[in-house]
C-alpha cells in the first residue's frame, strides 16, 4: 500500500545516528530526538520489523538513557549539532510522560527483539524513573501529579492527576513486571488501576473517592474524565487517554462498548472522520479560555478546533484505531486507518502534525514522524501484530 510505504520512507528519512527525529524538516525544534515522538516511532518500527528502523529505535533509547537527569527525569528532547548538545526536560513546565514512554520503549524493544542485554543495561535508569514517578505522587496516594503543560498536551489546560499520565504509568509498570517481576510492582499496578477505575468515571458506589466533594457532584458519562485536580474534575473528552484506557483493557466490557459508541459518534460527526485530541473545543466566551490563551511560550496556536483545543492528530487516532482492533471493531479501525492515510497524504504526503477538525486545514509542522508512525501502528494491529501492554 502506498500510504504504508510513504510512512516507512519518512521514518527512514528522519532517522539519525542518535535516533528518530520529530520531523525530517530542517526546523530546529523538530530536528531533535524527542522522548515520546521517538518511542512512538520506535513502537511502529518494532511492529514493522525493518532492521534499520529497529536499530534507530535502539539509538533513540540509548540517547534518552545516556541523558537521563541524575534525579531520574528523561529528557523531553535533545538537540545535537557539531558544537554542542542541548538537553531539555520541558519548556514552561517539566515533562512527566517522558519517563513512562522511555520505560515502555525499553521493554517493548526487548520484548520484540529478544535483546535482554539491552534491557539489563537500562535497568538502573528504568528503576530510577519509576522511583521518580513515585516521588511525583507527592501525597503517596498512588496517582502522579502533573503540572499544566507537563505532558504531550503542552499548551493545553489539563493539570493535576491527569488520566493520560496515570495510564502510561500503568503501562510502564506492566512492562517492567513482565521482565523484572516483583510483588511491590504488582501491588502498585493494582493500586493505581483501582484508583483509575474508581475515580475517573461515575459509579453507583465508590469507597473513599480521591476527591469526595468533586466525586459526589460528578455526572455519569460514557467516557473517562480527563483529570482530577484539587479544584475538581476536568471533564473534557481526552482522545489519547480514552484510547490508552481501551488498550489497557480498563473499565469492563459494558463501559468499554459505551466508550467506543461515544467516541465513534464524535468521530463520524466530524468532517475528518477522526477523533479529536480533546473535546469539546474551548471558546473565548468559556471560563477556561483565560487558562488557555496565555499557556504558550511563543505564539498562541490553540484556536478552537486546532492543535490540542479540539484539533485532530493522526498519532492519537493511531492508538485509537489500535484500541478498536483489541475490541474486535476491525471495520471501524479500517475506517480510522483510511482517514489517517487521507490526512497524511495532504499536500503530497505532507504528514502534517495535526488538522483543524472543522475546516480540515493542516496545522503545525510537515513531515512529522509520529504522524507516519500512527499509520504503521494501526496497519500492523490490523494484521494481528501488537505491543507489549
Amino acid at each position: 500500500m502506498e500510504s504504508y510505504k510513504q510512512a516507512i520512507a519518512l521514518l527512514k528519512a528522519a532517522s539519525s545516528e542518535n535516533g528518530f527525529l520529530a520531523s525530517k524538516q530542517d526546523i530546529t525544534n523538530y530536528k531533535r530526538v524527542w522522548a515520546r515522538d521517538g518511542v512512538i516511532c520506535g513502537l511502529a518500527a518494532l511492529l514493522d520489523g525493518d532492521k534499520k528502523l529497529v536499530n534507530t529505535f535502539k539509538c533513540t533509547l540509548i540517547t534518552l538513557r545516556e541523558n537521563q537527569h541524575k534525579l531520574g527525569n528523561i529528557p523531553s528532547n535533545i538537540f545535537f549539532d557539531d558544537d554542542e548538545v542541548k538537553i531539555s526536560y520541558g519548556g514552561l513546565a517539566g515533562r512527566v510522560d517522558t519517563v513512562s514512554w522511555f520505560i515502555i520503549g525499553c521493554c517493548n524493544y526487548a520484548y520484540k527483539t529478544g535483546d535482554r542485554d539491552f534491557l539489563n543495561d537500562s535497568k538502573s535508569q528504568i528503576f530510577k524513573g519509576l522511583e521518580l514517578l513515585e516521588c511525583w505522587e507527592y501525597n503517596n496516594n498512588d496517582l502522579v501529579y502533573v503540572p499544566k503543560s507537563g505532558n504531550w498536551a503542552d499548551e493545553y489546560i489539563t493539570e493535576g492527576y491527569i488520566l493520560y499520565d496515570q495510564l502510561l504509568r500503568v503501562w510502564a509498570l506492566r512492562c517492567v513486571n513482565e521482565f523484572f517481576p516483583k510483588k511491590d510492582i504488582s501491588e502498585k499496578i493494582t493500586k493505581i488501576t483501582d484508583k483509575i477505575e474508581s475515580n475517573y468515571r461515575k459509579l453507583e458506589t465508590v469507597k473513599n473517592p480521591y476527591h469526595p466533594k468533586a466525586y459526589n457532584s460528578l455526572k455519569k458519562k460514557n467516557y473517562w474524565m480527563a483529570s482530577i485536580s484539587p479544584s475538581g474534575y476536568q471533564k473534557m473528552y481526552d482522545g489519547f487517554a480514552n484510547s490508552l484506557a481501551l488498550l489497557l483493557n480498563l473499565g469492563g466490557e459494558e463501559f468499554q462498548m459505551n466508550l467506543i459508541s461515544y467516541s465513534e459518534k464524535i468521530r463520524k460527526d466530524l468532517p475528518l472522520n477522526l477523533v479529536p485530541a480533546f473535546w469539546p473545543p474551548i471558546f473565548k466566551e468559556d471560563a477556561n479560555w483565560y487558562l488557555l490563551e496565555n499557556n504558550c511560550k511563543y505564539e498562541f496556536r490553540n484556536y478552537p478546533y486546532e492543535f490540542h483545543n479540539g484539533g485532530t492528530w493522526q498519532v492519537v487516532n493511531g492508538f485509537y484505531g489500535a484500541a478498536l482492533v483489541t475490541k474486535n471493531k476491525n471495520d471501524d479501525a479500517r475506517e480510522v486507518l483510511q482517514a489517517i492515510n487521507v490526512q497524511n497524504k495532504v499536500k503530497d504526503w505532507g504528514f502534517y502534525e495535526n488538522f483543524n477538525s472543522k475546516t480540515k486545514e493542516p496545522n503545525g509542522v510537515k513531515y512529522c514522524t509520529w504522524s507516519a508512525a500512527s499509520s504503521i501502528i494501526l496497519a500492523q494491529y490490523l494484521k494481528g501484530n501488537n505491543f507489549l501492554i
